[in-house]
Formats: C-alpha cells, sequence, structure tokens
C-alpha cells in the first residue's frame, strides 16, 4: 500500500486559498524547506510533482505563481538549490513532467514582473548548470524550445 501524499494534500490545498491567506503560508513553508534534511527535501519536492497536475489548472496557475514570486524573493543560492532539486527530481522521473501543462507553466513565468522573470531564470540557468552531464542533456530535452528562450537556457 502506498503511503499517503500529505505534502501533495497540503499543496492541493494550498491552491484553494485566497492569495493573502496562501502567500504567507508558502513564504513559511519554502522558508522552513531549506531547513530541511536533504531526504525530506527530496519528499516534499516529489510529493509536489506528483500532485501538482491533479489540480485544476486555474487554481495551479494560482498557487504556481505566487510560488514563484515568493522563491524570487529568496537569494541566488537559495532559489538555485530549490529549482535544482526540482530539476534532479525531474531526471530521475521524468515522467513526472510530462502531466503538468507546460505551456501553462510557461504563460505563469511569463507574467511575473522582470525583475522576478530574471531572478527565477538565472536560478534555473543556475541549477541546470549544476547537473551531472546526462541529467542536463535530459532536462534540456525535457523543456520546450519557448521554454528555454523565456529562461535563458541553450537551444
Amino acid at each position: 500500500m502506498a503511503e499517503p501524499n500529505y505534502a501533495g494534500n497540503i499543496i492541493v490545498s494550498l491552491a484553494s486559498l485566497p492569495d493573502f491567506l496562501r502567500r504567507p503560508i508558502l513564504e513559511k513553508r519554502i522558508g522552513e524547506f531549506f531547513a530541511m534534511t536533504d531526504a525530506e527535501q527530496r519528499e516534499i519536492v516529489s510529493n509536489a510533482l506528483e500532485a501538482g497536475p491533479d489540480i485544476p489548472f486555474p487554481n495551479f496557475a494560482r498557487l504556481c505563481r505566487t510560488w514563484l514570486e515568493v522563491v524570487a524573493g529568496f537569494g541566488e543560492g537559495q532559489r538555485a538549490a530549490l529549482f535544482g532539486m526540482y530539476l534532479r527530481e525531474i531526471a530521475g522521473s521524468p515522467e513526472k513532467i510530462v502531466r503538468f501543462n507546460l505551456d501553462g507553466m510557461l504563460e505563469i513565468l511569463s507574467s511575473l514582473d522582470q525583475a522576478e522573470r530574471g531572478a527565477v531564470g538565472a536560478s534555473i540557468v543556475r541549477a541546470v548548470d549544476g547537473l551531472g552531464a546526462g541529467d542536463r542533456e535530459l532536462v534540456l530535452k525535457l523543456v520546450p524550445d519557448n521554454a528555454k528562450k523565456v529562461i535563458g537556457l541553450p537551444p
């Protein structure tokens, strides 16, 4: 029997909250994320990637946008570490990203203000550069060309 996805259930609940509640909860939880062990971080990232596609897209879009805005406010090292954790999980289980609405996620990223988009893009590039050659190649194959352009990744 599979273990319950508690983190996934929390993510689904967060997606339904109004912004004035969602933002402070995300700020606190993302801050706590960096104090967790690697195993705990991997579990949360894995659960988030499992839960995300099951959230109705309008709710997911609000959650993802708020998450990106909050993450953009953290330091470069923390952002790159966070994105690196997601990229390593995706490289280890590429099927997890296939279920996402990548075009919709690109629209969310593109809707951020220029400073936030630049901070997020630079951190993603740094995280991709930090992957091993095989994982980097796989991740770059999974990222659509139009997303690479917005993020600043090589074609």
